[in-house]
């Protein structure tokens, strides 16, 4: 005796169906309809965008290396441990284009100066690392996927110096 109504593989098969129908037609406009405001068409206006994340990134990258850097300089005493992630920080630089890369043509801003206490100085450096990270998380949402991969990539080794940052920022004498 056969069942009626709708059975588990009938509904799988149908939504199957449904989703190659739709991959195979391709819904919504293809990018050469698309323009942006301006008259420039969205993958120019991409790539504008693109290129300014990734300057702004790389910026971002630039100041955080020379804070892990005024850091070391201060406090001799963390500079092994600090070291990893300053080579790190230099990576991801090199990554998004490196100091070269200047878009914007504004130079990255000068970082104040390191505390005296190295404590408070490891902090402050975790603290930046978090602040670059989170901004990093943000422009996830506007980059395209290459660019976004990237930034995740750099946002999650950020997240992971601040974690570390701020444990040897407890080790450390004061």
């Amino acid at each position: 005796m056969r069942r009626t109504g709708t059975t588990r593989r009938s509904a799988l098969t149908a939504t199957g169906a449904v989703a190659l129908g739709a991959v195979l037609t391709g819904c919504g406009d293809g990018p050469e309809n698309r323009t942006a405001p301006g008259g420039a068409d969205a993958r120019t206006a991409a790539l504008r965008e693109g290129t300014a994340l990734r300057a702004a990134a790389a910026r971002d990258s630039a100041s955080l290396l020379s804070r892990y850097e005024q850091v070391a300089a201060a406090h001799p005493l963390t500079e092994a441990g600090i070291a990893p992630m300053g080579a790190a920080v230099r990576e991801h630089l090199a990554a998004l284009g490196g100091p070269a890369r200047k878009a914007s043509g504004s130079p990255a801003p000068t970082p104040p100066a390191a505390p005296a206490d190295a404590r408070a100085a490891l902090k402050e450096l975790a603290a930046e690392e978090r602040r670059v990270a989170d901004g990093r998380a943000t422009a996830l949402l506007t980059a395209e996927p290459e660019l976004a991969r990237l930034l995740a990539s750099i946002a999650a080794a950020g997240a992971a110096h601040a974690y570390l940052l701020t444990e040897l920022a407890k080790e450390t004498p004061a």
